[in-house]
């Protein structure tokens, strides 16, 4: 394998001929690229050459499972990454249009040891890129993506015999009994199903009425272009959407699901938005009535709850909060044996009895519709209304180059804590510690805190913040935050604000 370029002219015979990847789209745990501008065709090519190397360093039997997602461009990009992983020696079972979880579940129905999901996400139109794992319900992190980027880059991919391609029908109805069995609501639900026309549409309305579940239509049409709004559950622009939704039609609650569907976001039954950690804590003090003493881990993104929450204290639960991303989760729940993992970005977590350790939206709406089966005379909003009150930023998110942002990090959280270490004040409170397991989050006395790291999939920093306090001390909380980030001339502008 020769090594891949980083910059091809498109619309010239070493475009259509030789492999182009961009470093930087191997990130902390998938791949991801801006397509045809970032990685060809062959490119792809040499990326399924290379985790079929990979696959056969590890010592894994020479099968995976693979799917995509409903963007136009995403079959000819599968097919691409399948005969690379032909090439390898890889036998492929393509298992089609799929969800992510659907993808990662078909390892577990197919008994195969390693799934590779084309799939950009949420990520906009133009993009693609891979998840892919070799022991579910893990996936790769940053040090099988480092593994994999040297393989791939240096050219150190190995053809090898006994390849081959079988396509695998009905891993949906698997899919299915496995997320639902025989279970039926008992309560009637009116649940709007919002999936802003991404693949889960495809699949979370019948997800619904085998549940027993009336569905309120939202965006359920398969629509590659996304007319109305890009699907992900943590934008405010979905969130809004479907909180009309939910005002309109009178239902009991709005469940939205990203693009590739592993991510689940709420809505209550007055509109109001729930940001993913707290619905994760609303699920966690569910569960722990079940479940006594069960740990619970959260990103670093996700509320203090989960530590301070009364109920949760009195059911013995043990929290433990870890780095952002799906990968460091997922393998942090399992190495903890935590019951489950929540993510502010909607990514959750539930381990067993309760699921397979892997993040799936529809999983998280299966189990949101049996909490409010077991709590009958709940809305949604009464349980929003019965946690502790906090007031929180969306997640959001200043632009940095991805050449720059882990430089500008590194200069921040040394800023950060050199405050800290200083004994200085933070928005007029004392910092109790700075938590760098993922960036920085500034934790004050009264464990109100604030937190800046870099997105591992956009070009962008991530800021969060919450307060125990009042709106005016979020406020406060930021400005600190944000004062700091502006002393970086490379940091631009915010996605959104609050």
């Amino acid at each position: 394998m020769t090594k891949p370029i980083s910059k091809v002219t498109p619309n010239t015979w070493s475009f259509l001929r030789d492999a182009m990847i961009t470093p930087t789209g191997f990130r902390e745990y998938d791949a991801r690229w801006k397509y045809p501008d970032e990685i060809n065709l062959p490119g792809m090519t040499a990326l399924g050459l290379g985790i079929g190397t990979q696959m056969l360093r590890h010592g894994l039997e020479p099968v995976i499972a693979v799917g995509n997602d409903y963007r136009d461009y995403s079959l000819t990009i599968k097919n691409a990454l399948i005969l690379g992983l032909i090439q390898a020696g890889i036998r492929v079972k393509d298992i089609g249009p799929a969800i992510t979880p659907m993808t990662y579940f078909s390892a577990f129905h197919l008994g195969v040891p390693a799934v590779a999901m084309v799939t950009a996400s949420h990520n906009p139109n133009g993009w693609t890129g891979v998840k892919m794992g070799f022991a579910m319900p893990l996936t790769h992190g940053p040090d099988e993506m480092g593994e994999l980027k040297e393989i791939v880059l240096e050219g150190k991919g190995v053809t090898r015999d006994g390849g081959g391609y079988d396509f695998v029908d009905g891993v949906w109805d698997a899919y299915m009994d496995d997320l639902v069995g025989d279970f039926r609501m008992t309560r009637k639900l009116k649940v709007v199903c919002a999936t802003g026309n991404g693949t889960a549409a495809a699949y979370a309305p019948m997800l619904f009425e085998r549940l027993g579940v009336e569905v309120v239509e939202s965006h359920n049409e398969l629509d590659y272009t996304f007319p109305h709004y890009n699907p992900n559950p943590e934008a405010m622009e979905m969130l809004h959407d479907m909180a009309a939704s939910v005002r309109a039609s009178g239902a009991d609650f709005a469940l939205g699901f990203d693009g590739d569907g592993d991510r689940c976001g709420v809505v209550d039954d007055e509109g109001e938005e729930i940001f993913a950690d707290k619905v994760g804590v609303i699920m966690a003090r569910d569960l722990i009535k079940l479940y006594p003493g069960s740990t619970f881990v959260a990103d670093v993104k996700s509320t203090g709850l989960f530590a301070s929450d009364p109920d949760l204290i009195a059911g013995g639960a043990k929290a433990d909060y870890w780095k952002t991303g799906h990968s460091h989760m997922k393998r942090r729940v399992h190495d903890l044996g935590a019951l489950a993992g929540f993510e502010k970005s909607g990514h959750y977590f539930l381990a067993a009895p309760i699921g397979r350790g892997y993040d799936d939206g529809m999983r998280v709406a299966v189990e949101i519709c049996k909490l409010m089966d077991r709590n009958p005379d709940m809305k949604m909003s009464d349980l929003r209304r019965a946690l502790p009150k906090t007031w929180a930023t969306p997640t959001m998110s200043p632009y940095a180059a991805d050449t720059e942002k882990y430089d500008i990090l590194e200069r921040l959280v040394a800023k950060l804590v050199a405050r800290a270490e200083a004994g200085e004040t933070f928005a007029g409170r004392p910092i109790k510690e700075v938590v760098t397991v993922n960036g920085a989050r500034v934790i004050l006395d009264n464990g109100s805190w604030g937190l800046v790291r870099a997105s591992s999939n956009t070009p962008n920093l991530v800021v969060v913040c919450e307060s125990s306090e009042s709106e005016a001390e979020l406020r406060a909380i930021f400005k600190e935050i944000d004062d700091v980030i502006r002393t970086e001339p490379g940091v631009g502008d915010y996605d959104q604000t609050f």
